[in-house]
């Protein structure tokens, strides 16, 4: 079947090792655009970190949607809310908690801002306060109110740090939340609801798209949902093995115009 909507991921994936987009995957983008196929920009980040991509693509207006916060929210880009699955003060306090107790660095994400309890904090959290382009408040677990909207929590930290507290995160949080590690040094909880593959899957239906007119382009672990949704699925070649495992195709790496490749393959 003929490809409709492209769920593209960013990090690793549209952009360069620099944050960049290239004029190759920017025209090429656009010739999927004026074939009539839906381009969704799907990522960890809130839509405060997409916008400086959104304009030089020309992804604008009521009916263009972009997926923010790993799946928790899909939006039109004028911010009219599609998919919203939010976690409660109630879930936060938790995952602060077990944070604290384990000594790892830990933040949440509102639509606007980024919370932090960490007196110090983690450097992790600063780059990506600069990466989305979102304030840090330091706010201690008992100062945050029920009338926050808290898109995700994210645990942030050294890699090494990291990895040996996920292997010992409790199943019961792991039933409880989405959790997924989106980059060596974050590992991330949602709503049970939220992921990239039931956004696009809920974005898609709304559209009257079937899983085999999507394709899904992606790298790390918080893509594997989309990728196994799309009927072509597609692993960046500098993606993780897992994600390289389930995909159909691998194209090209992030420094090669990998996203040009695999739209070029199959949809032009």
């Amino acid at each position: 079947m003929a490809i409709k909507l492209i769920a593209i991921d960013i990090d690793g994936t549209l952009v360069n090792d620099r944050k960049q987009l290239t004029q190759h995957t920017i025209d090429t983008v656009t010739k999927a655009r004026q074939k009539g196929i839906k381009v969704v920009l799907c990522t960890g980040r809130p839509i405060t970190g997409v916008s400086q991509y959104l304009k030089p693509l020309d992804i604008q207006g009521d009916d263009e949607y972009v997926v923010t916060f790993n799946g928790s929210l899909a939006q039109t880009i004028s911010g009219t809310p599609i998919v919203s699955h939010n976690i409660t003060l109630e879930d936060y306090i938790d995952l602060e908690a077990v944070a604290r107790k384990a000594n790892i660095h830990f933040h949440m994400e509102t639509l606007d801002h980024i919370y932090t309890a960490n007196r110090d904090i983690s450097p992790y959290t600063v780059a990506e306060a600069f990466l989305v382009q979102m304030p840090i408040r330091f706010r201690m677990p008992e100062e945050i109110t029920d009338d926050l909207t808290i898109s995700k929590g994210m645990f942030v930290d050294d890699p090494k740090l990291l990895s040996a507290f996920i292997k010992d995160f409790p199943e019961e949080l792991k039933e409880r939340f989405y959790v997924v590690q989106s980059e060596p040094y974050f590992y991330e909880a949602m709503n049970k609801q939220a992921s990239k593959g039931n956004a696009i899957a809920e974005l898609a239906t709304k559209l009257g798209f079937a899983s085999d007119e999507v394709m899904a382009i992606g790298d790390q672990g918080n893509d594997l949902t989309m990728v196994k949704f799309a009927g072509t699925g597609v692993a960046m070649g500098n993606a993780i093995d897992e994600v390289k495992a389930t995909a159909q195709f691998v194209t090209k790496t992030n420094e090669e115009d990998g996203v040009a490749y695999a739209i070029e393959k199959f949809a032009l």
